[in-house]
């Protein structure tokens, strides 16, 4: 008994120390900070992939042209709302960026809620439409058939677009440059009924 007796101050002390020497490394770690508390976090690009800056920078220039739009006063005129679907961008470049490019449909998607001049078509639908359309259970999106899901969707517009990119480096330098088009077809003529591009260039160096 009197030996742990005389091993006690020593145990408590290594106890002590291990505490120490874990809370040292918690405070030389990592430091999680908030986008919310500190917005400059979302101003630095990590990636030449496409990021929340560049949506919003991106929807920003386009659909700011769109309200503007000949299409769009002519939807603010037509009685009931028209109905407008939103498909899948196509992604031409070889980054992969397709989260981000459905992210950016959704931003859109609720843009033209918000707006309230059209009658916003579920897109939790589209992959039933897809796949009646295509004939297949695991169909995925056909561009070239995009008028036909809008037929059966029972949409008058739809909403699309596609994404482009310049890959370029040099021995100390990469650099991306995207073209995002976003456009409005009418499902009945398949015309472009509105159209507008944006660019973003993302660079390592």
């Amino acid at each position: 008994m009197r030996l742990c007796s005389s091993t006690r101050p020593f145990a408590v002390l290594v106890s002590a120390l291990c505490a120490c020497v874990a809370s040292a490394s918690l405070a030389c770690g990592p430091e999680v900070v908030r986008g919310a508390n500190d917005p400059s976090i979302d101003a630095h690009a990590l990636s030449t992939g496409l990021d929340k800056d560049d949506i919003q920078r991106a929807l920003r220039e386009t659909l700011d042209n769109l309200r503007a739009a000949p299409v769009m006063n002519e939807w603010r005129v037509t009685h009931p709302s028209p109905n407008v679907a939103i498909f899948p961008f196509q992604n031409s470049t070889s980054e992969h960026i397709d989260s981000m490019l459905d992210a950016l449909l959704g931003e859109a998607e609720t843009w033209l809620v918000d707006s309230g001049t059209v009658q916003v078509l579920s897109r939790e639908r589209q992959n039933q439409m897809i796949r009646e359309v295509e004939g297949q259970q695991n169909a995925v999106f056909n561009p070239s058939n995009a008028a036909k899901y809008g037929k059966q969707l029972g949409a008058r517009y739809f909403i699309t677009g596609k994404v482009s990119g310049n890959d370029e480096r040099t021995a100390d330098m990469r650099r991306v440059q995207y073209f995002l088009f976003l456009q409005v077809i009418d499902v009945e003529t398949s015309a472009i009924k509105w159209q507008r591009k944006a660019y973003i260039t993302k660079a390592v160096k």
